[in-house]
């Protein structure tokens, strides 16, 4: 028996939706049954994508929903926040890797002997003046010698230079130019009068440099993490870290659409998703050799290699033009050094700074500080100096809480949100509102009156630099979506502050958060967003001090009011 089928289109739909329908002359009991069985089919793969989604919902407890997601009334487009593929960010890991191989290439190490020493190390003045104005340039040639007098053949040192008046409370970066063939040039801008003293600290030689970064790379376990998991009214802990080798069974705490992960070994009968708090602590453990941690011994970090220098006398020779410079702004171009201090107060290169009243700046704006405890630094600046701002009770406890102030009259709403994993800290904290920072940012709506601060760095010191790599990157990302849907919002990146320059140099060392400073400034150099160069201010001030005064936290956030108001 044949039949004459004839195929056609519903045109009503559009083409992607457009499902064939069968027309025969004549009804029969055969096709309605066909089509009853495709519904079934239908149905059933439904009800198992459902089933699917539920059970990854258990398996990642951190599994966010896009937003943003616009449609027409066409074909479905693909999602405007698409999850990031590891796969595409990997070219731009391996390239900021590759450049910063690059610059920290092996070098041998036998004997403390052949390291560069700056107590035999020559330093010389260029073009030697009488008399020093203010404005000028002074210029000096490093030129690196080891322990035995010999002269190095190559660069690679970590060195710090920094000029200061400690009577006129002034200091300032100098700009150190690696020759790469043992030799350096230190540059100084000359910013203000009075009696000046110069300073190059060799903080590590570059035999050291290269054994801290060999070693930075090498493992994950110098901090241990403790997870604490609720078991009806029992508290149960359990060993959690960025990565396990072990065959233990393990909590997965994934972010689906970046795919970052964090890993807890799961206790018997207890599910993944108890887990409510987090410590941590410093495992006794180094991937340096005997001879390499020798290196970092007290004495050998941070020696003055202009020691026998005598400070100079800087005057004013002829009448100061003071140039026109335009207010500071997000986008500004960077400069080396980017500043100077001067009677405690911050004094850019490339624009200038006016002293702005904070409670007229912020008043109708929205502030998200989002980071650690530098940039936590800035909401109690914000509570100790606005009076009429209220904190919040949120029913969260300890150093690490979510923190809100608001001031109901001038509409003034300031918040700080601690980072995700990883998060060091002794103290217990709590992990149950833990969010990635990508992910507060995707769920910002953003306007002119939104401003976000990010602040990370300190945090990622103590392990492979690909985790922090990654994280800036997919921050990179969620700030390049947050300014597509909404341009006006002000996004501004403060970088690391320097820290103490003797404690825990393999773990916690200046030199890690330097190569850190150096990715950030390129991670985030093409787009617009205001930089405040926390880790330039912070050598400006000669702080050494993770969390510097509150002086110099006040002098961050007037960079940060001139931006936005």
């Amino acid at each position: 028996m044949t039949r004459n089928l004839e195929t056609s289109l519903d045109t009503s739909k559009p083409a992607c939706f457009r499902i064939p329908i069968m027309r025969t002359a004549v009804a029969s009991h055969r096709s309605l049954l066909v089509l009853l069985l495709i519904l079934a089919s239908l149905i059933t793969f439904t009800v198992f994508q459902n089933s699917t989604k539920i059970w990854t919902s258990f398996k990642f407890p951190i599994s966010l929903q896009l937003g943003n997601v616009t449609r027409d009334s066409s074909c479905p487009k693909a999602p405007l926040n698409p999850a990031v593929s590891p796969a595409n960010m990997e070219p731009r890991v391996k390239e900021i890797i590759g450049k910063l191989n690059q610059m920290i290439p092996p070098r041998p190490f036998t004997h403390m002997t052949t390291t560069t020493s700056a107590k035999h190390s020559r330093a010389v003045i260029l073009n030697p003046q009488d008399k020093y104005c203010k404005g000028d340039q002074l210029d000096i040639l490093l030129e690196m010698r080891d322990h035995l007098g010999h002269r190095k053949e190559y660069g690679g040192d970590f060195l710090r230079a920094r000029m200061s008046s400690p009577a006129l409370k002034a200091g300032a970066s100098g700009k150190v130019t690696d020759f790469n063939n043992g030799t350096y040039l230190v540059s100084f801008t000359l910013f203000w009068e009075g009696q000046v003293s110069l300073s190059v600290v060799l903080i590590h030689p570059s035999e050291g440099v290269s054994a801290l970064w060999r070693a930075r790379n090498q493992g994950y376990d110098r901090v241990i993490f403790t997870g604490q998991f609720l078991s009806g009214t029992t508290k149960v802990y359990s060993d959690c870290a960025l990565a396990f080798n072990s065959s233990a069974e393990l909590c997965q705490y994934l972010d689906a659409q970046d795919q970052e992960a964090f890993y807890c070994v799961k206790p018997p009968h207890v599910p993944c998703a108890a887990l409510t708090h987090m410590y941590s602590k410093n495992k006794d453990v180094s991937y340096l050799s005997k001879q390499e941690r020798s290196l970092f011994e007290r004495s050998n970090v941070g020696v003055e290699i202009l020691e026998k220098f005598k400070p100079i006398n800087v005057s004013k020779c002829k009448e100061e033009i003071v140039p026109v410079k335009e207010k500071c702004k997000p986008g500004t171009r960077s400069t080396i050094p980017s500043g100077h201090v001067w009677q405690n107060t911050w004094n850019p290169v490339s624009c200038s700074l006016a002293q702005v009243n904070m409670k007229d700046c912020l008043r109708g704006k929205f502030i998200y500080l989002i980071g650690d405890s530098t940039i936590r630094q800035w909401m109690e600046y914000f509570k100790s100096s606005i009076d009429t701002l209220k904190p919040v009770d949120l029913h969260e406890f300890g150093k690490l809480k979510h923190q809100l102030a608001v001031d109901l009259d001038r509409n003034i709403n300031i918040q700080w949100q601690k980072h995700s994993y990883p998060l060091i800290g002794s103290l217990v904290y709590s992990v149950k509102e833990m969010e990635n920072m990508a992910r507060v940012i995707d769920r910002t709506g953003g306007e002119k009156n939104t401003f976000i601060v990010i602040s990370l760095g300190q945090h990622f010191r103590p392990f492979p630099i690909n985790v922090f790599i990654r994280r800036a990157l997919n921050i990179h990302k969620a700030v390049q979506r947050l300014l597509l849907r909404s341009p006006d919002t002000v996004v501004i990146i403060k970088t690391e502050n320097t820290r103490e320059m003797h404690s825990d140099v393999e773990r916690f060392g200046n030199f890690h958060g330097y190569i850190q400073y150096l990715v950030i400034k390129d991670i985030f150099e093409d787009l617009h967003v205001g930089i405040i160069d926390a880790w330039d201010i912070t050598v400006a001030y000669g702080t050494n001090d993770v969390h510097p005064p509150q002086y110099v936290v006040g002098n961050e956030i007037n960079i940060f009011l001139n931006y936005i108001c």
